[in-house]
């Protein structure tokens, strides 16, 4: 059931991509509200496994291969928008596959990504990798920041004018609010992995230490 949750927010992640290619505002409107399900639906699926006892080693690197494929492609389709900068998304696929690979070792010593069992050497790198808290910030922010995005692309378009988007983000506020929340997450993408970088050399030394031993 909970694999079954992953598998249906990536299937409604590519019906929003293809909408924004090919709607008009009303539709990217709806995007908009699909990008917040496909957010807001990213613990279900492992609030289900826990409730339904069915926690897995492969239903966690599901979960999180799933989170990668979201983040990875909306940053490429803004990219591909001009919305942002190319480097963004080639900065953000590039962390994402040190990381997992970084990860992948610990998970080979029956730790977890996130939790208690975690490879971060510090309780301060634990907390700003894996703790609720950063997790969720980091969370809200990319998703309010592609949400934001969403509605930039029907903002741009011929009739947008005298829509509910046409006014919002005809508001400097409203961009400028929206923007911080954008470079926000990729400032965070950048923040929560350097501790994943410099941990893992003390686990590395570890794991030849035991292998030496």
């Amino acid at each position: 059931m909970a694999n079954l949750i992953t598998v249906s927010r990536l299937i409604v992640l590519f019906i929003v991509i293809w909408m924004m290619y090919v709607g008009n505002v009303q539709v990217l409107e709806a995007c908009m509200l699909l990008v917040i399900v496909v957010f807001a639906s990213d613990g279900l699926d492992g609030w289900v496994a826990r409730k339904r006892g069915s926690t897995s080693s492969f239903g966690a690197v599901f979960d999180i291969a799933g989170d990668r494929v979201v983040e990875n492609a909306l940053w490429i389709v803004f990219a591909d928008l001009d919305l942002i900068p190319v480097w963004v998304p080639l900065m953000v696929v590039t962390r994402g596959f040190l990381v997992d690979g970084l990860r992948s070792l610990s998970l080979m010593q029956g730790m977890t990504a996130f939790g208690e069992h975690n490879m971060m050497q510090s309780s301060f790198s634990a907390w700003l990798t894996a703790g609720r808290f950063m997790r969720a910030v980091f969370g809200w922010a990319k998703a309010a920041g592609f949400v934001f995005l969403t509605g930039l692309v029907a903002w741009r378009m011929p009739d947008a004018s005298g829509t509910i988007i046409g006014s919002m983000y005809a508001t400097e506020a409203f961009r400028w609010f929206g923007w911080t929340l954008v470079w926000l997450a990729v400032a965070l993408t950048v923040i929560r992995a350097l501790p994943v970088f410099v941990d893992s050399i003390g686990f590395i030394k570890k794991m030849d230490e035991s292998v030496d031993g």
